[in-house]
């Protein structure tokens, strides 16, 4: 299957998952390849982007399951490349 590269943006407003979604990154880090956080305390959200490689399998294995965490959104794009 072809391989496309893109972004995750992921949107934490319940900070109750956050080790599940850690846990999930984790089992998929070899379709990461980067990942930064930032904390926007005053506004009491977190948001995450991922910078992902992989097949739409595998992007959406792992997207999927984020967004079914409780408090937690995720939108993705994906893109084609040679």
């Amino acid at each position: 299957m072809e391989k496309r590269i893109g972004a995750a943006v992921i949107l934490i407003e319940n900070k109750d998952h956050v080790d599940e979604m850690n846990h999930l990154m984790s089992v998929h880090s070899s379709i990461i390849l980067a990942r930064q956080g930032v904390p926007l305390r005053e506004k009491g959200i977190s948001i995450i982007t991922l910078i992902l490689e992989g097949t739409t399998d595998q992007i959406s294995a792992l997207t999927g399951k984020i967004g079914r965490l409780e408090g937690v959104q995720v939108k993705s794009v994906l893109t084609k490349y040679e």
